[in-house]
């Protein structure tokens, strides 16, 4: 079940000890970390060791879906109950039946739909919009959201009682900055295997300036980005090597930065200082 979390890191040896305490339960687990950290593997993961494993495991992105549209979606609706609604619709809590519900980015539900979800979570029943008819909720919800909850309830954008209902089991993913290089490189030697099984290609080695450039980025889009580059990367190599030019420019202008073991004239000094000044601005942003 943990083959998609690949790391050794202490951080995500965290993680994986939390989710096999919570994976044969029925509690609910609210997921944070980053944009691409794997929220949804660790998801995936939670219902494959757990008793549900079976049943259908059914994810909505809550970001994704107009807001006229999320309640329906969720909650399924009848014939009629809106313009354009010609037949009834199952929503994907019924859909579900009793396997698991992953909303992901939880945090962009509308507060209308949050009422609605807090009931499910409270009392495991919900109506079809524009139905009458009481329906019961018997699948696993699990949660996750890049957004800062808490500063949310401040602003008004998310109900704090639904938060609560949602952060019974917390699960935060950490960062591929704070797993480390170790962690980095196994991730790219599985995406590099996967990417060119896939592709059909042989790729034997990456090259030493290659490794370093991936090492020492900071990879804000986590691994998610990871993943992108790599792939990017063997669609392009020839020859069965991944050599830096492979890799695209945020990663290559590692290269550029003040190494320290030059130390010529101050006009070199300054200018080496500078570069790696905006390098790391460029970073940044």
């Amino acid at each position: 079940a943990f083959a998609k979390l690949i790391g050794k890191s202490a951080a995500l040896d965290q993680v994986q000890k939390f989710i096999v305490k919570v994976a044969g339960t029925n509690t609910t687990v609210l997921i944070t970390g980053e944009t691409g950290t794997g929220k949804g593997v660790a998801a995936e993961v939670i219902h494959q060791l757990g008793p549900r494993r079976d049943l259908p495991f059914v994810e909505v992105n809550c970001g994704a879906i107009p807001e006229n549209l999320i309640e329906s979606e969720l909650f399924g609706h009848e014939k009629g109950a809106f313009t354009g609604a010609s037949q009834r619709r199952i929503g994907v809590l019924e859909r579900a039946r009793n396997g698991t519900v992953f909303l992901d980015e939880v945090g962009e539900l509308p507060l209308a739909a949050q009422t609605r979800l807090l009931r499910v979570l409270q009392k495991r029943e919900f109506e079809r919009v524009g139905g009458n008819q009481t329906q019961r909720c018997t699948a696993r919800i699990i949660a996750a959201t890049n957004r800062q909850l808490e500063a949310a309830i401040e602003d008004g954008t998310f109900r704090s009682d639904l938060y609560y209902r949602l952060n019974v089991f917390p699960i935060n993913m950490p960062s591929l900055e704070e797993r480390g290089k170790a962690d980095v490189m196994l991730l790219l030697d599985h995406f590099v295997q996967r990417f060119a099984h896939e592709m059909d290609k042989e790729i034997t080695r990456i090259d030493t300036p290659a490794i370093d450039m991936v090492t020492a980025y900071h990879w804000p889009g986590n691994v998610r980005e990871l993943e992108n580059v790599v792939e990017r990367a063997v669609l392009l190599a020839d020859g069965g090597v991944i050599h830096g030019h492979h890799l695209p420019p945020s990663l290559q202008m590692n290269r550029y930065a003040a190494r320290g073991e030059s130390v010529g004239a101050f006009e070199s000094l300054v200018q080496n200082y500078e570069i790696e000044l905006i390098t790391d601005a460029l970073k940044d942003t």
